[in-house]
This record gives structure tokens, C-alpha cells and sequence, in this order.
């Protein structure tokens, strides 16, 4: 029997398949007599056969173009436990390209042999690898196994490992054409991918090495490297070459005597259990012993120890290892001795966890007889934020070019002008009681924004104010015949004709992600306190309990009074909390984005809320909806839309104006518009 037709899948993976939402999924299965029978699962998370649904799909003219893909994943995911999965997709791909690569360097991420289940996926993805390409197919896995462990895992997103790959190289001073890169929490290779790329058209030797304590984590990135290491190969005349060990990079340090030229990391935060009773007379700890709650010092100095003389180093922090009492006398011995040479703070949303705001630090290993730099720069990035309060995150545009813009200053003179929010700081003023290095506490007092920094925000509040008026046009335009001339129907009874299914959100067992052992593929859960604060998700729940969740496409419902709103979920599953609903319609009788738009609107929120304590609620079932045929409400669903988008940018007048006022009170605060108010 082939393992495929073992594999379980569920309808949010059939409607994936299909490349359609969730609804449509379960439409098919009502509508159709044909539709395969549940296997297992329960009644409102059920479970069918991925052989007889892929079989039905195929009769009924319902796979797309690229389904391969995704039935490929799913019989990987059906594996079982995260790193199962990931050994089966990078023993698959390096199967699939044993018989056509050339040999790669030995690694120490060693891979076991194959099961029977494996082999038959390996199978599969060379076959496949052949028709759309091996890397294609090995990066496509990857980017899911990651997708459905981003609870329990750590990546560096490409836009945050592409710059600090750039600044770690803009701050090296290559003596050969030979670069050796170090990446010591190495993970999948997010960030020794990023150098392959960037470090591949200037030396003619590159070699990466790395090390990963899981051994799922550490084979994958060994495959991933590997092609990238071909890639690089055929795109400009260098040789490179992979190491990656699976190890304890703290405890067991698999290269005590390598000198790296550059070094990224990303490590993890605040692990207790680091080594520090074992480690006390560590020779890495040339700047101080990293107390027991500072393992992110201790990552620092394991960074620097790899370094060859006039070595770089960049790595993710949290921001309270720049400023907690614990390490500063680390931090003194870094700023001393010019190792310490730029510290920027990012947005939240930048990496895991997302709702913190990170920082970089770019270190150098000083030359034996160079003086040692005199100041530190400092780069407060951590405004360049897109979106709004629900959709948020960094601008990654805005982002890097700031931090670019700064750090190509730092071999600069100390007198040329610095881009925005940016400083120079004399050692000395920061060799205090503190040792503080967090930029915002440098970067607020007599920093004069870069120039154009305030005519390119007015330009944008102008951009936004412009749009706003095109909008208005459209929307006055509208005709209106009377109200109350059209019937209406309550939520509750479109539920009732089956037109719609309403559930509600329900509370998480924990306050906390629960550990890998129970979460086979943790789902983000959205709170009201979320939503209060602006912030994603901070919960995950384990999908194989019983949890109301959206699907792209859902239409979801806050039934609080003084937060209502609804809105189509466009994005990946997320459980809902207390107080959330979700409304999934049969879109041959309601058009999603037609229903929200309707929801929304202020009298159905005054009309089905009750007063009966302090805090208001919204009885999701009385709000009405108009009775339409499905033509008339996809026509309507155009001027909803645009009623959104006028509401997004009203609120992003608003932050913009704010800002510009934040920033014109501190001008003229300083001093720095008394000229222009003179001439007025």
C-alpha cells in the first residue's frame, strides 16, 4: 500500500490543494454525493483521505496548476513530529540530487538512512525536482516546515539577514580574496544563505560554517547551504565551501581554533541553562564571565573568540542586554576597547519575538596595533513601521536604507552629517554607572534630524490627504433611495438557512505556547487584548483540540461594544479568543467582503448591543444584513471596500500628523526653528 494513501488531510489543506478558501471546501462536501468520506477527526475538524480527495479533485477538474507542491507537503507533514519531517525533506533533497551534483564537502550534520516512507517521498521530490527544479522544490518544503513550526523556531527573515550580512561586510576590510563566514546558532541557514549571496561576486574563496544544536535544524541547513553554495558557484568564479555541525556551540565549540572574517547570529534569548557553572574559566571570556541571566553576552564573546584581527560581527539582541545592571561591566570592556561599534534599534516585527523591539550590534575584533575607536554609533531605526494598528510591521525598504545610510558613516569623520535619528558618542560619555547603549537614550537628546528628513513626511501626509480626496469624490458620489427600502435579515437567521456558520472563540487553556511534546503544529490564537494593543499574536493553541478557527475568507466578528469591528480574514489560520466570532458563508448565497462591509456598520452595532453591565457586548446574531441576490452584493462590495480603505488612511492621517508634530515640538524645543520663526 502507498504511504500517500495513509496520509490524513484536512479541509483547510484540500481548500491549499484546490487553491480556494475553506467555504468552498465545504460546500463541495455538501453539495457532492461523490465527496470522500471522513476518516477521522471530528464533526467540525474532520479528517479525509489525501489519495480519494486528490482522485475526486482531479475527476471534478479542481487541481490547479502547482498542486503538486502541496500534495507533496501534505505527505510530508503527515510524518508526525516536527523533526521527522524536517530530516525526510533534507534526506529527500539530497537524494534527489546525489546522482546529478558534484560532491560537496563532508559535514558533520549527518543524516539517517531512510525509511520506507522516506524513501518513497524522496522519490517523489526527484521526480518532481525535475520538472520545476530541486532547489525550488527543497526551498518550497522548507518555507511550510517552517511556516508550521514558527511557534517552536527561531528564523531570521531574508530581509533582516540580507542587511546584516551587508553590514557586517561594509565594516570588513578584506586582506585576500578568501571570506570565511560564521554562524554559530546557525538554524535552517537563513543567515549563511544571505552571505552566500551577498559575499559570492567579491572573493574567489568562501567558506560557511556553522553549527545548530537540533539535528533536523542542522541537516536542513546543511542541504539548503549546499545548494546555495552551487548557486553562488555558477553565478561568479568562487569556490565555496559548507560546514555545518550539529553541536552545542557553547558547551562543545566544534572550531576552538578557526578565524572567521565575518560573523552573524541570531541566538537564542534568555537560556538559563547556557553552561555557566562549566564554562567559568572559559578562554572566550576575554571582556568578563557573562553572569548566569546574560547568555546573550556570553553568544557576544563566542562571536568575538572566532574572529581573526580586524574581523566583523553582527548579532539580533534583546534590548535589555544593552542596559541591564547584570552585564555592564561586559558592556564597559567592549565600549573601552572600540569592539563595540554600532548598535541600531529596530522595529517590532523585525524578528521573533515579534512584538519586542530588537536591536543589531556590529562588533569589530581590533588589529593588533590600531588605536582603538573613540566613539560608538548609535541608530535608532525603530520608527520605520508600515501599515496601520492591524496590519502592521517594519518597512523594510525605509528600514535598510537608514541603517545603511548610517552605518556607511562610521569610517567617516566624526563632523559629517549623520542621517536621521542617528549619533556619534564619544566613549567616554558612556563609560558611566550604566554603560547604557540603548540608541533611543542617545539618539533623543541633541540629534538634529537629517534635512530632508521632514519635507519627505510632509510629502507623504500631502500623498495621503491626496488619496483621501479621490476617495471622498467617489464616495459622495454615491446615490442613495431611502433607508429601510430594502428587507433585512438578522445573522441569526442566515445561520438558521444555512447561508452562514456562526462560531465563537473560545479561551485558551494557557497563557503561555504550550512545549513541542503537545504542539505538533501550534495555531496563532487572537485575543481581544491583541487587538487592544495592536500587537499579533502572542498565544498558540494545538489545532488538534477542538478551537474556533479562521480561515482566509472567514469573516470575523469582535463582540465588544467599544472594539467592534468585522473584517475578512485574508491571512493564515488563526484560532480566535473570547469574545471573537467567526462567520464562514456559503458564497453562492453571501459574498464575504459584502457581509463585513454590512456588519460594520454603527446602527447594527447600536441595535444588537447590550447594556446589561459596564461592559457593553454585541449579540452577534441580531446584527442585520440586507436581503440581496449574490450579483447585487458583489457590486456593493466595491463601495464597502472603498469605505475601508477611506477608514485606513483616515487613521493614517492621523499617526502621520502625530508624528509630524512630535517631531516639529522637538525642533522647535532645541533651538533648531528659531531661524524660521524669526522670519515670519
Amino acid at each position: 500500500m502507498s504511504a500517500s494513501s495513509l496520509v490524513p488531510v484536512s479541509l483547510a489543506g484540500i481548500a491549499r490543494v484546490a487553491g480556494v478558501g475553506r467555504a468552498a471546501v465545504s460546500n463541495w462536501r455538501r453539495r457532492h454525493d461523490t465527496f470522500p468520506e471522513r476518516i477521522g477527526g471530528s464533526d467540525t475538524s474532520p479528517q479525509f483521505s489525501l489519495t480519494e480527495v486528490e482522485g475526486w479533485l482531479r475527476d471534478s477538474g479542481k487541481l490547479p496548476d502547482g498542486h503538486e507542491r502541496e500534495l507533496l507537503w501534505l505527505r510530508f507533514e503527515a510524518l508526525g513530529s516536527r523533526a521527522e519531517a524536517g530530516l525526510a525533506i533534507a534526506t529527500s533533497a539530497t537524494a534527489a540530487s546525489a546522482t546529478t551534483a558534484s560532491p560537496r564537502p563532508a559535514s558533520a550534520a549527518r543524516m539517517t538512512p531512510p525509511d520506507a516512507a522516506t524513501a518513497e517521498l524522496s522519490a517523489a521530490a526527484a521526480a518532481l525536482g525535475e520538472k520545476v527544479g530541486r532547489r525550488e522544490i527543497f526551498e518550497f518544503l522548507l518555507r511550510r516546515w517552517l511556516e508550521i513550526n514558527a511557534r517552536q523556531l527561531s528564523a531570521t527573515p531574508p530581509p533582516l539577514a540580507s542587511l546584516m550580512t551587508w553590514m557586517a561586510l561594509s565594516a570588513y576590510s578584506p586582506d585576500s580574496d578568501r571570506l570565511t563566514v560564521l554562524d554559530p546558532a546557525c538554524g535552517t541557514g537563513h543567515l549563511l544563505s544571505a552571505a552566500a549571496d551577498l559575499a559570492a561576486d567579491g572573493y574567489e574563496d568562501l567558506t560557511l560554517l556553522g553549527c545548530e544544536i537540533d539535528p533536523a535544524q542542522s541537516a536542513l541547513a546543511t542541504t539548503r547551504l549546499d545548494f546555495a553554495a552551487r548557486a553562488a558557484e555558477r553565478s561568479a568564479p568562487v569556490h565555496a565551501a559548507v560546514d555545518i555541525r550539529t553541536a552545542d556551540a557553547l558547551r562543545e565549540d566544534p572550531w576552538p581554533v578557526s578565524n572567521a572574517d565575518i560573523a552573524l547570529c541570531n541566538p537564542p534569548f534568555s537560556e538559563r541553562d547556557w553552561g555557566h557553572d562549566e564554562l567559568a574559566t572559559d578562554a572566550r571570556w576575554t571582556h568578563g564571565l557573562p553572569p548566569r541571566t546574560e547568555p546573550e553576552l556570553a553568544w557576544v564573546q563566542h562571536l568575538l573568540a572566532h574572529l581573526k584581527p580586524g574581523g566583523t560581527a553582527v548579532v539580533v539582541l534583546p534590548p535589555a542586554v544593552a542596559a541591564r545592571k547584570a552585564g555592564r561591566r561586559i558592556r564597559g570592556s567592549l565600549v573601552r576597547t572600540g569592539t563595540l561599534r554600532t548598535v541600531v534599534a529596530l522595529p517590532p516585527g523585525c524578528a521573533q519575538p515579534h512584538g519586542v523591539s530588537l536591536q543589531l550590534w556590529l562588533l569589530n575584533k581590533p588589529a593588533v596595533g590600531t588605536a582603538a575607536p573613540q566613539d560608538v554609533l548609535f541608530v535608532d531605526a525603530s520608527h520605520h513601521i508600515r501599515g496601520t494598528a492591524r496590519d502592521s510591521g517594519p518597512d523594510w525598504d525605509a528600514l535598510s536604507q537608514h541603517v545603511r545610510a548610517a552605518v556607511e558613516r562610521l569610517a567617516s569623520p566624526p563632523s559629517q552629517e549623520l542621517p536621521a535619528r542617528t549619533v556619534r558618542v564619544p566613549v567616554i560619555d558612556l563609560l558611566d554607572d550604566e554603560v547604557d547603549v540603548t540608541p533611543g537614550r542617545h539618539t533623543s537628546a541633541g540629534t538634529a534630524p537629517a534635512p530632508g528628513e521632514l519635507p519627505r513626511t510632509w510629502d507623504e501626509l500631502r500623498a495621503t490627504l491626496e488619496r483621501i480626496g479621490r476617495l471622498s469624490e467617489t464616495l459622495s458620489a454615491l446615490v442613495f433611495k431611502g433607508a429601510g427600502s430594502t428587507p433585512t435579515v438578522t445573522v441569526g437567521d442566515l445561520a438558521r438557512a444555512q447561508a452562514l456558520e456562526v462560531r465563537a472563540g473560545q479561551q485558551s487553556a494557557d497563557d503561555s505556547p504550550a512545549p513541542e511534546s503537545v504542539l505538533a503544529r501550534p495555531l496563532p490564537m487572537l485575543t481581544i487584548q491583541d487587538l487592544l494593543l495592536g500587537e499579533a499574536p502572542r498565544l498558540a493553541v494545538d489545532p488538534a483540540e477542538e478551537h474556533t478557527v479562521a480561515e482566509k475568507g472567514d469573516v470575523i466578528v469582535v463582540g465588544v461594544d467599544r472594539l467592534f469591528r468585522t473584517w475578512v480574514h485574508q491571512d493564515e489560520p488563526v484560532a480566535l479568543g473570547p469574545q471573537l466570532y467567526r462567520l464562514r458563508v456559503d458564497p453562492t448565497l453571501l459574498d464575504a467582503h459584502f457581509l463585513a462591509g454590512c456588519l460594520r456598520a454603527p446602527a447594527n452595532r447600536r441595535q444588537a448591543g447590550t447594556h446589561a453591565s459596564s461592559s457593553s457586548r454585541i449579540d452577534v446574531r441580531r446584527l442585520q444584513v440586507p436581503q440581496l441576490p449574490v450579483a447585487d452584493q458583489v457590486r456593493l462590495r466595491a463601495s464597502f471596500r472603498d469605505l475601508a480603505d477611506f477608514d485606513t488612511m483616515l487613521e493614517q492621517v492621523h499617526q502621520q500628523g502625530k508624528g509630524l508634530i512630535g517631531e516639529l515640538s522637538d525642533r522647535l524645543a532645541s533651538g533648531d526653528g528659531l531661524a524660521a520663526a524669526s522670519a515670519r
